[in-house]
């Protein structure tokens, strides 16, 4: 059973899909891996340690000719021309609906296996690319922020006089967010965070962050712990109410995301305009439309004096520990998609698997 790890060819992409020390346990249980020379590079891992570890270098080709190709993004249509008939495919699909790529992928026989279909279980919680991606997110995001922002975050009592702490505010308090109140907080600034859904009230609290209470009239709670639209009156309610606050504030971190949906827009141009000069947003939205309409995805832009970060792939910031968890996360989905034997690894069958049965694409009907 051969594994493929290509490198991956989106623009500005850094990360792989194996790391070394992932690569010599997947041999270690009788799978002969394939690795794309300079795969690795930009993570920090170079093609000696593959090596090292027993994998064997490619070339392209090579390395999508495998019975698994392991990818961290979305599949492109060179990608499709690549695959090995009848192979699988596993990776970021990036898609909602119908997908082009995809129905050509299962065109040619490919089972697809998309690792953002991750299904939210206990059992699952080790194979969650999508938390452990955006956990780095909300980390580099945080840094960003301070990086860009022209004073301190802390409060800093010198000979030379003090400041107060920045007054940070994170809208949207899933695994990005939570990670970027805790970054915050380490940094030393005064920390408030808002969510629709009232249950992460309490999570905001226990990192030493301030909730900020608004009533809605409605609940923003939807399935598998995500957060779900909001009504039209609702989504007034909420920037009339979230105004003044983020009008106060010197950096805003944005998270807020509703699968398949455009961003919901929380920080409105009359915000920006208000609020101090210097002042950093960092709109992790960026890549849905932004939680501000005037965020330019995979741009850096100055409105109204204000910074606001629109980047698009925090994790690729970070690529050696970001491509590590995203490798981890593979390592054990592999381990329920496979059955040891003495003459290798035996795939399972997909469909009985409630977590690979999630994961899988199924065709248009």
């Amino acid at each position: 059973m051969k594994i493929g790890i290509p490198l991956e060819s989106a623009p500005g992409e850094t990360r792989v899909a194996s790391i070394p020390e992932v690569v010599k346990k997947l041999i270690g249980k009788g799978f002969e891996v394939m690795v794309e020379a300079g795969a690795g590079v930009r993570a920090g891992y170079p093609d000696g340690e593959y090596a090292a570890a027993g994998a064997q270098l490619t070339d392209r080709a090579g390395a999508f000719d495998v019975d698994l190709l392991l990818k961290v993004r979305r599949p492109d249509a060179a990608d499709v021309e690549a695959v090995r008939p009848g192979g699988l495919y596993v990776g970021l699909l990036e898609s909602c609906g119908e997908d082009e790529i995809l129905s050509a992928m299962l065109a040619k026989g490919v089972r697809v296996l998309g690792m953002e279909r991750m299904p939210r279980t206990s059992r699952a919680q080790s194979m969650d690319a999508l938390s452990s991606q955006s956990n780095i997110a909300g980390y580099r995001a945080t840094l960003e922020a301070a990086a860009r922002y022209g004073r301190f975050l802390p409060m800093m009592m010198t000979s030379a006089g003090s400041a107060k702490p920045a007054r940070l505010v994170v809208l949207g308090v899933g695994v990005a967010g939570l990670q970027a109140i805790a970054t915050a907080r380490r940094l030393g600034a005064d920390v408030y965070a808002y969510d629709v859904r009232p249950e992460t009230q309490e999570q905001i609290r226990s990192l030493g962050a301030k909730p900020i209470e608004l009533d809605l009239g409605e609940s923003g709670s939807g399935e598998g712990g995500y957060a779900k639209e909001l009504s039209e009156e609702a989504k007034a309610k909420q920037q009339a109410a979230l105004s003044d606050q983020l009008a106060k504030a010197h950096v805003i971190i944005t998270t807020a995301l509703i699968p398949c949906r455009p961003a919901p827009v929380l920080v409105t141009e009359e915000v920006v305009k208000r609020m101090r000069p210097g002042s950093v947003i960092v709109d992790l939205a960026a890549a849905n439309g932004g939680n501000c309409p005037l965020t330019v995805a995979g741009e850096i832009v100055e409105r109204h004096g204000v910074t606001i970060v629109g980047l698009t792939n925090f994790p690729a910031l970070v690529p050696a520990d970001a491509s590590a968890f995203y490798a981890r996360n593979l390592a054990n989905l592999i381990e329920i998609m496979f059955t040891p034997s003495e003459s290798g690894p035996v795939l399972k069958d997909l469909a009985e698997d409630d977590i690979t049965a999630a994961m899988l694409v199924k065709p248009s009907t």
